[in-house]
């Protein structure tokens, strides 16, 4: 609120605010562009002037509450610079293309997450195989255990008692 009356003080002090000093009229204390329009920045009243011309803004911002009539010129200003960039679809364009880009980039994230995702389940499959693995193994081991306890216990019977060997084959 400070600002807004430091603004319209300027617009009533030496030099005019922006749109008094394009129209060629006498800034007075209440204009209703000074607060947005300073004199330090005219092209950005100039381009709102071209597009929307200084009546139908000066009603515009009239019509408005005082805390809503910054947005409102900003929004302008914002609409008469993409005009000049783009005379036919102005902000519509511009937003288009943002709307463009960001489904672009959701298609993006979404093959990231299914890379991410299948990365996942390849590390799970293999911790998997890897802990079979080990199983595996750990049953190797103790069938390899099991066959030469057992080959050592049979060659102990064969030492002891050869005739003894036979009824163990047949």
């Amino acid at each position: 609120m400070v600002g807004l009356i430091k603004a319209a003080k300027m617009g009533s002090g030496s030099s005019p605010c922006a749109s008094c000093k394009l129209l060629r009229r006498r800034c007075v204390m209440d204009c209703i562009f000074a607060p947005y329009f300073p004199p330090d920045d005219p092209q950005r009243f100039a381009l709102v002037h071209k597009l929307f011309g200084a009546s139908n803004v000066s009603k515009l911002l009239q019509e408005l509450p005082v805390n809503k009539r910054g947005d409102a010129v900003s929004s302008l200003v914002f609409e008469a610079n993409t005009r000049i960039r783009d005379p036919v679809y102005g902000c519509v364009g511009a937003i288009s293309l943002l709307q463009n880009q960001v489904s672009r980039l959701q298609m993006q994230l979404e093959q990231a997450q299914a890379e991410l995702m299948s990365i996942q389940m390849q590390q799970h499959l293999q911790n998997e195989i890897s802990d079979d693995k080990s199983l595996v193994l750990a049953a190797t081991i103790n069938l390899h255990q099991y066959l030469n306890d057992f080959a050592a216990s049979t060659a102990n019977l064969i030492i002891q008692d050869p005739l003894k060997t036979e009824s163990l084959w047949t």
